[in-house]
C-alpha cells in the first residue's frame, strides 16, 4: 500500500492531536478521582483511550519516519515525545517547522526525448 506523503503528513498530525487530548482527559480524571470527588469515570474512559492512542501514535510516526527519512535524532526525539503530557503537540509543531512533514526531494530526472 503507497500512502502519499501529503495523506501521511495529515495522519501523523491527527494522531499527535488525539495522543494530546486523550492525555489531558487522563490527567484530567486522575485529577477529579484523586483530588476531587474520588469518582473513576475519567480515569476509566480516558485510560484505554490513551493506551490506545499511545500505540497508534508509536507506529504512525515509526511510518512517517520511514517514509520522510528522518535521521535517527529527528525519530528518536518524536517517540520520546510520546511519553511526557501534551508533547506529541510540540513534536508535531517541530516536525512540521522543519520540514521534515514534507517528502524528501528526489533528484529530478532529464527529460527523455520523445522518439
Amino acid at each position: 500500500m503507497n500512502i502519499k506523503p501529503r495523506t501521511t503528513a495529515l495522519i501523523f498530525r491527527v494522531v499527535a492531536a488525539f495522543e494530546a487530548f486523550t492525555w489531558a482527559g487522563l490527567l484530567i480524571g486522575m485529577g477529579v478521582k484523586y483530588l476531587g470527588s474520588g469518582n473513576e469515570i475519567g480515569v476509566q474512559i480516558f485510560g484505554p483511550l490513551h493506551g490506545g492512542a499511545f500505540i497508534v501514535y508509536v507506529i504512525v510516526a515509526l511510518a512517517a519516519a520511514l517514509k520522510f527519512r528522518w535521521s535517527l535524532w529527528a525519530t528518536l526525539v518524536t517517540l520520546a515525545a510520546s511519553i511526557p503530557p501534551l508533547t506529541t503537540l510540540l513534536a508535531d509543531w517541530w516536525l512540521h517547522r522543519t520540514g521534515r512533514l514534507v517528502p524528501v526531494s528526489q533528484p529530478e530526472r532529464e527529460a527523455e526525448p520523445v522518439a
